[in-house]
């Protein structure tokens, strides 16, 4: 079964960036420390991110975050989706116009400027189509950024949370939880997995009635 996943790294204090993110400092100021579990060198984070690459069907991602992973200083064979771990899956936008130009060319990229749900639907739609070229189930991918996937919990869009709690306190940034609505959620914890750089937490979601 094709389940839509929502998955990002976030500090103690709720931020998924820290202060300022912008062109050049994508994560903002002292952000990079979210990251540092994707990119260490331990056998058990290195192993988290190789399955959560190896499940992925389909990404979803908003334009903020696309520009920055297209720009200039973004994404490269060393920094790409799984911080190089093997794994191209489709990549689908939400944008309200698709880009003049693309940059990351060799990526398969899909723009979809009719909003979030379609943009998971879209997803989905090749999700299932990867999972019937390998044979396995495959699933879609919210990586962000923050907007994004709080924009899919309030719509009710995500079966599966996964964050991934980093050591740190940034003070301000970006939030995941934004205050901006929805129904309320039950969340089933279904793991806890700690590694020397984070603690990695998933739960189910299910809308409470």
């Amino acid at each position: 079964m094709t389940r839509i996943i929502a998955d990002i790294s976030v500090s103690l204090d709720g931020f998924v960036t820290g202060p300022d993110p912008g062109p050049g400092q994508g994560l903002g100021v002292d952000g990079e420390a979210l990251h540092t579990w994707a990119f260490s060198g331990d056998p058990d984070e290195r192993r988290l991110l190789r399955e959560a690459t190896d499940r992925s069907g389909a990404v979803v991602l908003g334009r903020r975050l696309f520009d920055l992973v297209d720009g200039p200083d973004g994404w490269d064979d060393g920094t790409g989706y799984g911080a190089g771990e093997v794994g191209k899956p489709a990549f689908v936008v939400v944008t309200s116009a698709p880009p003049q130009t693309v940059r990351l060319r060799a990526l398969d990229w899909t723009f979809v400027t009719t909003g979030l749900p379609d943009a998971v639907a879209a997803a989905r739609a090749r999700a299932l189509d990867a999972s019937a070229r390998r044979g396995k189930d495959l699933d879609v991918v919210l990586m962000g950024g923050g907007a994004t996937i709080a924009g899919a919990l309030a719509a009710g869009l995500v079966d599966t949370l996964t964050l991934h709690l980093a050591p740190v306190v940034l003070g301000s940034g970006t939030p995941l939880f934004t205050g901006a609505g929805g129904p309320p959620r039950a969340l089933t914890q279904r793991a806890v997995t700690v590694t020397p750089h984070a603690t990695h937490l998933t739960y189910d979601l299910e809308v409470v009635h």
